[in-house]
């Protein structure tokens, strides 16, 4: 069996195409994972998987790439807070916000604590997704170690966080304010009318035709003069040609 069959037999076995990520970046973690179990092949790899519902979970989150942390590049988070939300917001009552692919909880977290912050929480919803269906339910039991939470001013983690032993969990007013869900970016269909969608650290990892697919069907899911936040990664070359407007850096605005 080689990598093309291989990503077949996972398409039947999970519903994850990996024809849409780039083929040099996810091969190369596949084969790497498939050594450090010990398999020669991509058969006996592949029989494990079917056997062990363990084995299947742990590459699920290993292809998955869940790599997430609290206000990651916090200069970004600044942008957010001074600039973009309070134009949303001046010109709605209420705001819809979706965070595309949240891995296990921290980018959402964020938004809900910095919407608290900014005294806006009973005015927006947050929808929080991802296609691991292990990390969505790390996200909603909500509870971090001290080196995830390093990025969190110490106010907000006081505010935001009970610590209990070594840990800090999540507070039941910020974890009610996230409504998580299992969506695959590629195969779903999307929240409607979104006013702010992110998607960060995500793109980097598809082919371009799935990025061409992936910005047609955010542009959709955005409302009139919705914003698409990316990560530090992921600038959209020529972003008029998927209907957006470049506002900031790693900011763009659907442009009706």
């Amino acid at each position: 069996m080689n990598y093309y069959e291989f990503t077949a037999e996972i398409k039947k076995l999970c519903d994850i195409d990996l024809s849409n990520y780039k083929e040099k970046q996810m091969k190369r973690r596949i084969d790497s994972l498939i050594k450090r179990h010990g398999h020669e092949s991509y058969d006996s790899y592949l029989r494990q998987l079917i056997k062990s519902e363990q084995h299947l979970k742990e590459f699920l989150g290993y292809i998955t790439i869940n790599v997430s942390e609290f206000f990651r590049n916090p200069a970004q988070w600044q942008v957010l807070e001074q600039e973009i939300i309070p134009e949303l917001i001046s010109k709605k009552n209420t705001l819809k916000i979706w965070s595309s692919a949240c891995s296990t909880g921290e980018e959402p977290y964020s938004l809900a604590m910095l919407l608290d912050k900014m005294g806006l929480m009973n005015r927006v919803s947050i929808i929080a997704s991802d296609i691991d269906k292990e990390a969505v339910e790390q996200a909603k039991i909500g509870i971090y170690t001290s080196k995830s939470i390093s990025n969190v001013p110490d106010e907000m983690v006081k505010t935001n966080f009970l610590k209990e032993n070594d840990n800090y969990v999540i507070k039941d007013k910020i974890k009610k304010a996230v409504d998580f869900k299992i969506i695959n970016l590629l195969e779903d269909s999307f929240p409607s009318n979104c006013d702010l969608i992110l998607c960060r650290n995500v793109m980097i990892y598809f082919t371009e035709e799935a990025k061409e697919k992936l910005y047609k069907k955010f542009y959709n899911a955005l409302s009139d003069n919705g914003i698409f936040f990316v990560g530090s990664t992921e600038q959209i070359i020529m972003p008029q040609k998927y209907g957006f407007i470049s506002r900031k850096h790693f900011f763009y605005q659907k442009n009706n």
